[in-house]
């Protein structure tokens, strides 16, 4: 029979598209959700409010483990047709609408509908449905609702649900406090908005909120509540006349709040809290205030800055009593500042930032006073509240100025880990893009050694070199970082191989050796591991070429970014962290056994005991101070016995 013949006779249509699969979901839901409160094959009814629910256990039961269990595990109901429930029955009936079909149209739903309905799916261990209806309600927040729904949040365990609503509640903390229903906030919420940093209001505002809704809760123990409010951050006459005559606080307490506004440094400041948003610009009313030509440090132009204009600058003293002060717009939570350093040239600057919530009270939160900076900074430091950023200049490689294009001030989650004020990195930050450049060293294209091509090079291109024995290849970063590994790849388009050190420095005079590769041959890709330390300027000095006098590298990483190396070197930090905690395990046992007498010469000989079985680029200060410590209070302990 010929193809066409069977064509014929099958009735395939030859240029009809083949369908493997059928999808006929939504007929299936509205067929099945036609059972849904309907008494036709129903085998159990539930009594809600007086009213009589039919339903059907097998349905129940598929959809969610908790009537599994109510319905065929072996309990009373397991035998009942009719099952008494103290649920609220408006938000069952959507609950089974759901169950059946699959399908829930909250916008058709009041809040408080919603609400119950949130909390029966949760009951019911409903899971998709409670993420479901907490992602909308995280859209809707309003005033009027979001109280309410923080408590429902909190009540089912809802983290993301309640992160939003403090957010929300941050964000709008005034209208908040005198909206109606933020009487109705429940105690253990209420006290979580409160010892909030971020809850950002005038005090005595917080303060008659407070009172207002212990006047509304008359039977909850107000005394906790009323502890979250900051009474220190409240002027004399609020609390004379406000918070006195309320009566809701012994006097010993105001007479404590007001000896601490006179004596304390650091008060219990709320601030304004925006996450990722650059707050020191003219949409927060933020403003130069200290500074020669202050207009232009503020104004979002990081491009179009020379010699002559574009930045705000001062004069270097040996004093340091000049600077650049930012003031934000009000105060703020902030953990991270960004600045441009001028950079149309190759000088470099020295400097510090100070923070304050007041302009009397300074704290120093970034010190590169002794270190070469040039270009854009990247500083972190703890979160907290700030209205003054004051620059001060300590150095200038060219003359006696201290000049800023850009700063910018926010709060992020997106923290590096920093050691003494100083990033240490996990992405590498000798590139362009971070501010590195290339001082010495021959190249047909400026900074080639850092600008991540390591793809494109040949006989006259893509490396960078220096002839041997005279030269160098100096790298200088952005700014301090805590490095502790570099990679290297040395031109390979051949078959010679190099010899090599290299060496680091904060402010290029001192000089720490941290790669020595004199008495190798090396070629292609170079992984190095050392103690970490303080990296400004990177010096790769060539000692031996095979094939001529030129020292040619092609690309530099710091800290490595070779997954396989770092994957092995955290491994190798795992077995060291092991055998550091069995020997402390070991040093913690003989010294139970050892007699009060030979007590005190143990410690050291312990330490020397693990500097043997730990490798040499290890930092043993630590571990060696953990083991002291531990002696010493074994020690100390029996003595006193």
């Amino acid at each position: 029979m010929s193809s066409q013949s069977h064509r014929k006779m099958s009735g395939i249509r030859p240029n009809k598209p083949r369908t493997d699969e059928i999808e006929l979901t939504e007929l299936f839901s509205s067929q099945m959700s036609q059972l849904c409160l309907n008494e036709d094959y129903s085998d159990v009814c539930f009594i809600v409010e007086n009213q009589r629910l039919p339903a059907h256990r097998v349905m129940l039961a598929a959809r969610s483990e908790y009537f599994r269990a109510l319905l065929y595990g072996g309990l009373s109901e397991s035998t009942q047709t009719e099952i008494h429930l103290k649920v609220p029955v408006e938000a069952f009936k959507s609950l089974l609408r759901y169950i059946y079909s699959g399908h829930m149209s909250l916008a058709q739903m009041d809040e408080d509908n919603i609400l119950d309905t949130l909390g029966l799916a949760n009951q019911y261990g409903l899971s998709e449905l409670e993420l479901s209806i907490s992602d909308y309600l995280r859209q809707y927040l309003a005033l009027g609702n979001v109280c309410a729904i923080l408590d429902a949040a909190r009540l089912y365990n809802l983290e993301k649900l309640t992160k939003v609503c403090l957010t929300f509640m941050d964000r709008n903390a005034a209208d908040i406090l005198q909206h109606d229903s933020f009487k109705s906030l429940s105690k253990e919420s209420l006290e979580e908005v409160l010892r909030r940093d971020s809850f950002f209001a005038p005090e005595v505002q917080i303060f008659i909120a407070v009172w207002d809704w212990c006047k509304h809760n008359p039977n909850v123990d107000i005394k906790s509540v009323v502890s979250f409010v900051r009474l220190p951050l409240m002027n004399l006459e609020d609390l004379l006349h406000v918070v006195r005559p309320s009566g809701i606080l012994n006097p010993d307490k105001l007479l404590d709040a007001i000896e601490e506004q006179n004596t304390s440094k650091y008060l219990p400041y709320r601030a304004a809290l925006w996450p990722e948003e650059n707050v020191a610009t003219a949409k927060f009313v933020s403003r130069t205030i200290m500074g020669e030509c202050r207009a232009e440090l503020l104004n979002g132009d990081v491009t179009s800055y020379d010699m002559e204009k574009g930045y705000t600058r001062h004069c270097i003293s040996d004093t340091n009593e000049t600077g650049i002060v930012v003031e934000l717009g009000t105060i703020c939570i902030i953990n991270h500042i960004k600045i441009l350093l001028w950079d149309r040239d190759n000088r470099a600057y020295s400097y510090f930032i100070e923070v304050s919530p007041n302009q009397t009270q300074w704290d120093r939160v970034i010190d590169y006073s002794k270190y070469h900076c040039r270009s854009w900074q990247f500083l972190y430091f703890p979160a907290r509240p700030v209205r003054y950023i004051k620059l001060v200049g300590t150095y200038n490689t060219v003359n006696r100025l201290f000049h800023v294009v850009a700063l910018e001030a926010m709060y992020t989650t997106n923290l590096p880990k920093v050691i003494n004020d100083i990033v240490a990195p996990t992405a590498n930050v000798a590139t362009i893009e971070m501010s590195a450049v290339v001082v010495d060293g021959v190249s047909r294209t400026r900074n080639c050694l850092i600008n991540g091509n390591y793809t494109d090079y040949d006989w006259d291109s893509g490396y960078t070199c220096h002839q041997l024995d005279s030269g160098e290849i100096l790298v200088r970063l952005g700014q301090p970082y805590i490095i502790g590994s570099m990679r290297l790849l040395l031109w390979d388009c051949d078959d010679r191989t190099y010899s090599f050190y290299i060496e680091t420095s904060v402010n290029q005079k001192d000089w720490v050796m941290v790669v020595d590769k004199r008495n190798e041959h090396a070629r292609s890709w170079q992984n190095f591991s050392f103690n970490p330390l303080p990296v400004v300027f990177i010096r790769i000095i060539g000692t031996r070429n095979t094939a001529n006098e030129i020292f040619h590298c092609v690309h530099l990483e710091c800290p490595s970014q070779d997954p396989n190396f770092l994957l092995a070197e955290k491994e190798k930090q795992k077995l060291v962290e092991e055998k550091a905690k069995e020997q402390l395990r070991i040093v913690n046992d003989n010294q139970a056994s050892t007699s009060a007498g030979s007590r005190a010469s143990t410690p050291r000989r312990s330490v020397n005991n693990l500097r043997a079985i730990a490798p040499a680029n290890v930092q043993l200060r630590e571990v060696e101070d953990n083991v002291l410590v531990q002696l010493g209070n074994v020690a100390g302990g029996q003595h006193n016995v």
